[in-house]
């Protein structure tokens, strides 16, 4: 018998059993194979209906490259952006709306050219036989796929399928869209290839490419798209600078066609050369202007001195007249020249100062060096202006900040401020220069004035003719040199990397990685539903459970019923599940015998609560003490709810009520069954005070009316979770049997057990597990018996199973049985 200090420990102990939650999961692996086969299956589909995507990259460098041609006399200097901002200049060129436009409108990107496939509509730009090519100012159709089926080597047909018969077009000329009328909202017409389309809402040629293999039959999808919802798209073409070499600009897309990307970034560099070529030769382009206005008007000036030149050569003896003044001609020829020289400096200032106070766009203005203006100050400041009033141009499709555009106006207004200032620093310099000039021009046409008239019209005809030609070859030298420094200038942006298919790139779908995220997913699914089960599962699950709830002794271990009826033992005496039963027989005789129990015996089985086995474990307990030809006798206590007789076939219109009111004898109400040895007396009918009943006299002379009559009497008392009836009859009890049934008794239950032991209110108690199966779902045997394998062949009847996983197990096992042996 245990001591009550024995009930000293906690019960409701709450540690985590890892031990039996490894073993819960490996009973449930067909949840993970369908885990893993539901999740592997639902990573294959997604696989082989996400078309693959793919990035691609280009990489450029900005660099200033300095014109070989330029000297230290040449100034027609324009930096694109200057050395310190090119990269974030063009950095947002290429984000620029202007900038994608032209991309766009090269390329032709807003035609798509598609293929079907079984799971999805495929880019299939560069890989079509043929290519169309549109008349952008007539309409097209807009986002409605044009189906194009090959019939012949130079004919194909196209199928239309519009929702009504109103379709929407577009003209990609003015980037204008409208809606034209059809008859048929299904329109199926034949061309011939190279054949004009000229049709309301679709004008094209279709033409084939060179090589284009065998493309008869095949089926295409032609479809355009918004101009400007292309353009948004391309837009978002990923820029990365280079944080350790600033210069290095790096150009990204992504997209499911590796053609088209490769495409749209070489075109996107090539557009950006020739963008920034031509921003940076356009210095150079308004000085060959500026030169060729001045030129046209210098020209009648050189042929008027040309014509007088040659009146007076026929007039006069030039040669006769030429020797004599010399000196004079010389130098008052290059006082002139020097003459020239400052007043078209100081033309130049105030054509300057004119342009700065009246225009907005300085992006004109012509060199400095064109009037022989050589002020580091006012060459830098032009420049820079003109950089400026080009960036300016170039933010306003790409910048929409109205605070990027006050901060580089407030730039422009600073260098024109400065400007203005040094042009009239330098025009009050410049004109103490001419003064100088004009005086020694004076002084020297004095001296002139004291030659011989001949020699003094001559002079004055030869200054004329030698200013005008000296200037006017003058600027030709500067168109010249200009012309050169344009043809010289080199883009400061240079491929070193273009964008090219070499087979990689693919960044989705990651196949393996899908794959291996399922593996996961399927095995984190299933294993987290298997943890909140066993969590929140507050029953009984093992023998385990069992010890660490109390201390009485587990007396035995019942499988899973096998039969139809409660009679397992009966009609499968050589199963498994019967030899369990024997086992506890034989315990129970182990008790009666310690406790020096002689004569009848008396058994009580009682449980928490209803459901647990208690009247199928009385039974088969009861056949196996009537198999070894015992007298046995089973006592339905159970006077609220009886069954006992169903399972024997019995009626209940008699029983031990009837006894306990005095209305019957106990031959009168016992029963036999087809058991041999084995008696039933049931309930009988439900009284009005079945515990008052059982705690009568009419009770003790029942009990020992009984153990003069049988060996073994087994009394099916109420559950004593529920009522109190078990505790009334414990005192006719030799041993007390506790059913549990795993995964049904719940354990705070166990708790209640304890506290009727601790009381004594419930004597000699042992335990029996009911319903234990599965190893791994519960911690212990698949049934009783069953983990002995191939050593139980021949003790045991052979249970069929019908699932085909359990018979290749029960295959497995007997073969390595075999080789054991």
């Amino acid at each position: 018998m245990l001591d009550i200090k024995d009930f000293s420990f906690l019960e409701n102990h709450n540690s985590f059993d890892f031990k039996g939650f490894l073993i819960k999961i490996s009973g449930y692996w067909k949840w993970f194979v369908f885990g893993l086969l539901f999740s592997l299956l639902v990573a294959y589909q997604f696989n082989v209906r996400k078309q693959k995507v793919y990035s691609l990259e280009t990489t450029i460098a900005i660099k200033e490259q300095d014109n070989p041609l330029f000297t230290s006399n040449t100034s027609l200097i324009f930096n694109w952006g200057g050395s310190s901002d090119q990269v974030q200049n063009i950095s947002t060129t290429i984000k620029s709306r202007s900038h994608n436009e032209s991309v766009v409108n090269k390329l032709d990107f807003y035609i798509n050219y598609l293929k079907q496939q079984k799971y999805y509509i495929q880019d299939v730009y560069g890989s079509t036989p043929f290519f169309v090519s549109i008349y952008k100012s007539k309409n097209q159709l807009l986002n409605i796929p044009v189906k194009i089926k090959f019939l012949s080597n130079t004919e194909y047909e196209i199928t239309i399928e519009a929702n009504s018969n109103s379709i929407e077009v577009i003209n990609y000329l003015e980037n204008s869209k409208n809606v034209v009328s059809v008859v048929d909202s299904k329109i199926v017409k034949r061309f011939k290839v190279g054949q004009k389309v000229n049709l309301p809402f679709l004008n094209w040629v279709l033409e084939i490419k060179e090589n284009p293999g065998n493309y008869v039959g095949s089926d295409y999808i032609v479809s355009f798209n918004s101009f400007d919802e292309v353009v948004s798209k391309y837009k978002n073409i990923k820029v990365t600078i280079d944080e350790k070499a600033p210069s290095i600009i790096k150009l990204s897309l992504e997209g499911t066609n590796k053609a088209r990307i490769v495409d749209y970034l070489n075109e996107t560099v090539k557009t950006l050369i020739k963008r920034q070529l031509d921003s940076k030769n356009l210095f150079a382009e308004n000085t060959i202007k500026y030169i060729d206005t001045t030129l046209q008007l210098m020209e009648g000036d050189l042929k008027k001195a040309n014509l007088e030149l040659k009146d007076f050569s026929k007039n006069n003896n030039v040669a006769q007249i030429e020797t004599g003044g010399e000196a004079f001609q010389t130098q008052i020829i290059d006082l002139d020249k020097t003459d020239s020289e400052v007043k078209r400096k100081i033309n130049y200032y105030a054509t300057l100062s004119s342009y700065l106070n009246k225009s907005n766009d300085f992006s004109k203005l012509p060199a400095p060096s064109v009037a022989g203006i050589e002020d580091p100050n006012i060459l830098l400041n032009v420049t820079k202006l003109v950089e400026l009033s080009v960036r300016r141009s170039e933010m306003l499709y790409s910048v929409k900040s109205d605070l990027m555009y006050n901060n580089i106006d407030n730039e422009i207004a600073s260098v024109k401020r400065v400007l203005l200032e040094n042009v009239a620093s330098a025009k009050a310099a410049i004109q103490m220069d001419a003064n100088q000039v004009k005086s020694k021009i004076n002084q020297v046409e004095g001296m002139i004035k004291t030659l011989p008239e001949e020699k003094q019209e001559y002079i004055k005809i030869m200054r004329k003719y030698d200013l005008s030609n000296g200037i006017y070859e003058t600027y030709l030298s500067k168109r010249s040199e200009a012309q050169i420094v344009k043809a010289a200038n080199l883009s400061d942006i240079q491929f070193i990397d273009p964008a090219k298919d070499i087979g990689e790139g693919l960044i989705g779908p990651r196949t393996s990685v899908n794959y291996v995220i399922a593996i996961f997913i399927g095995l984190l699914g299933p294993l987290l539903i298997i943890f909140l089960l066993f969590f929140i599962n507050n029953s009984i699950q093992n023998t385990e459970d069992v010890s660490r709830l109390t201390k009485l002794p587990l007396l035995g271990v019942v499988g899973v019923k096998n039969t139809a009826s409660n009679l397992s033992v009966f009609e499968k005496p050589k199963s498994a599940l019967s030899e369990s039963f024997r086992a506890i027989r034989s315990s129970l005789q182990f008790l009666y015998k310690k406790q020096s129990v002689t004569g009848s015996k008396t058994l009580m089985l009682t449980s928490s609560i209803s459901g647990e086995g208690k009247t199928f474990c009385c039974i088969n307990i009861a056949t196996v003490f009537a198999l070894s030809e015992k007298k046995t006798v089973v006592v339905g206590l159970d006077l609220r709810k009886p069954k006992i007789f169903e399972d024997f076939n019995l009626d209940n219109k008699t029983g031990i009520v009837d006894y306990l009111i005095g209305s019957k004898t106990l031959d009168q109400i016992t029963q036999s069954t087809i058991i041999p040895y084995l008696d039933v007396i049931t309930s009988g009918p439900i009284p009005p005070n079945p515990s008052e009943l059982i705690m009568g006299e009419t009770m003790k002379e029942f009990m020992e009316e009984l153990k003069k009559k049988y060996d073994y009497i087994i009394l099916d008392t109420p559950p004593v979770g529920l009522v109190t009836d078990a505790v009334e009859l414990s005192m006719y009890a030799d041993v007390t049997l506790y059913v549990m049934r795993q995964n049904f008794t719940k354990k705070e239950m166990v708790t209640l057990l304890n506290n009727r032991v601790m009381r004594e209110e419930l004597v000699n108690v042992s335990i029996i597990l009911n319903g234990f199966e599965n190893k791994a779902k519960y911690g212990y045997g698949h049934a009783y018996g069953y983990g002995y394998g191939a050593y139980a062949n021949g003790y045991h009847e052979e249970e069929k199973s019908s699932n085909s996983l359990v018979k290749l197990y029960q295959k497995i096992v007997k073969l390595f049985a075999k080789n054991s042996d």
